[in-house]
């Protein structure tokens, strides 16, 4: 029987050519402490414990064929949640945090807040969790990934609605919000060569790309949205794509919106712009 140590080390050297040795061991260390039911502290607390994973082999071929370690598990982490995801959802990533947090901060405590292309239900869920006093509508293209955000829904024990809605349709028939929030696509087709494959070969496209032509597409859809269904000082938040900082801004200026800000994550990225309907 092999050591925690051991196998970490085993599944270092089997994924060596597909992830860099940071990554492996991080990868190596959240399996067995899912695997052993271990917090990380006790994990390394008693490392060179001996200890068997029954499914290790399978795990690393599906790791060495850049499966996400999150598809393994079949689940995520989110501010502090946890999520089923699929393959029909992108994984929630912490940078997307930050975008929970600003809604959190930003908006009243009893507010109607719609999310738009709500995939695994992770931001509407967290800000339900975040504000419970609050209305909370979610909107997504793919019943599949509507049908994983409502069990999400249920396992972390909030209320939000789930719609299955086309964010480039008019949504104004859904009513009138406080706050409209949206991670939409927006990496442009041609940075997806030089993506990673655990990303481009194993999470929905049509919630990561959009055309090169036309990279602000969905802002504008929902920015044009926007204008029909949010109150006076209502809020519009978007996750973007830091070279498109300037031109959401651009956009949202044009539309009427009242002092769009672009806001740096913590790796110093353009990550969020926001602004107030007038």
């Amino acid at each position: 029987m092999a050591t925690r140590r051991q196998i970490v080390r085993y599944i270092v050297e089997q994924i060596a050519d597909v992830y860099d040795r940071r990554e492996s061991e991080a990868i190596a260390r959240i399996i067995l402490c899912e695997r052993l039911s271990l917090d990380y502290s006790h994990l390394l607390a008693d490392y060179d414990a001996e200890c068997q994973i029954d499914d290790l082999e399978s795990i690393v071929a599906d790791l060495q064929q850049a499966r996400p370690l999150q598809h393994i598990l079949g689940k995520a982490e989110f501010c502090g949640l946890t999520f089923e995801v699929d393959s029909s959802t992108l994984i929630p990533r912490p940078e997307t945090e930050e975008l929970v947090e600003l809604v959190a901060r930003y908006c009243r405590a009893d507010a109607h807040i719609l999310d738009v292309g709500c995939g695994s239900g992770a931001i509407a869920i967290a800000l339900a969790h975040r504000l419970p006093a609050a209305t909370l509508t979610a909107i997504d293209i793919s019943e599949g990934a509507l049908a994983v955000a409502r069990r999400n829904g249920e396992r972390n024990g909030v209320d939000v609605t789930f719609l299955q809605c086309d964010a480039l349709g008019d949504i104004s028939s859904l009513g009138t919000f406080d706050v409209v929030v949206s991670n939409p696509p927006y990496i442009p087709l041609s940075a997806k060569a030089a993506m990673h494959r655990n990303v481009v070969d194993y999470e929905p496209h049509t919630a990561l790309f959009v055309a090169d032509n036309d990279p602000l597409l969905f802002y504008r859809r929902i920015a044009e949205n926007g204008q029909k269904i949010l109150r006076s000082g209502a809020i519009l938040a978007f996750e973007i794509y830091e070279e498109f900082a300037a031109d959401v801004v651009s956009l949202l200026e044009r539309l009427g919106y009242i002092e769009p800000t672009i806001v740096r994550d913590a790796n110093d990225k353009d990550r969020i712009v926001w602004a107030r309907w007038q």
